[in-house]
């Protein structure tokens, strides 16, 4: 009996060194960002369906197994769009220069908050440009709005008459970790060093 009770202590310790070494790790991660807000509790996605630009399904199993940057825009987008994505293509290769080819590195996914426009054809060629790793995502009016409230984005079309309307929209960039869970975001404006260097970190700690 008293060798079972001795048992249950050391495993009860172990426990909880490993639970309060976890805690230390997050907690001094969390000290060295500079530009990341990170959620004290990482929230589920919910389900929802998309296409992606290749016309597949998108959903939220697409999210599993891996680190994403989620930014919510559009390709009509004149300035914070094509800014945004370039910044965190840009913070992708240096992320893949310091690692190497063993590095884990995010993937960074426009979702479109202009479906009428943004076909998975757009998309496709809009984020070409810049460089591997950026995909676009579409979908229909309401999966869009389900998964844009679920995440805190807004987004509204201009009352505007003809095809050259605006989107207004959060500017956002939110980081999903490997479980398909909001983790932390970034908020402009963004600097691309401290982009790369909270990037970094959180994926050490995780």
């Amino acid at each position: 009996m008293q060798k079972h009770i001795l048992l249950l202590a050391i495993a009860l310790l172990v426990t909880s060194g490993a639970a309060v070494f976890a805690i230390r790790q997050i907690g001094e991660a969390t000290d060295a960002l500079r530009l990341a807000t990170v959620f004290p509790e990482p929230a589920a996605l919910p389900e929802f369906h998309m296409v992606d630009q290749d016309g597949a399904a998108f959903t939220r199993e697409s999210l599993l197994g891996h680190t994403s940057l989620l930014f919510f825009g559009f390709t009509h987008c004149p300035d914070i769009c094509p800014a945004t994505l370039q910044q965190l293509a840009f913070a992708r290769r240096e992320l893949a220069g310091r690692r190497g080819n063993a590095g884990r590195l995010p993937e960074i996914i426009l979702i479109s908050v202009d479906p009428e426009r943004d076909t998975a054809a757009i998309l496709k060629a809009y984020t070409a440009h810049f460089g591997e790793g950026v995909s676009g995502v579409s979908g229909d009016a309401a999966e869009l709005q389900k998964l844009a409230s679920t995440l805190g984005i807004y987004y509204a079309r201009e009352d505007t008459a003809g095809p050259d309307y605006n989107v207004s929209h959060s500017t956002a960039v939110l980081l999903i970790n490997r479980e398909a869970e909001l983790q932390a975001l970034f908020t402009a404006p963004l600097d691309t060093e401290a982009l790369v260097s909270d990037l970094q970190t959180l994926e050490d700690a995780g």
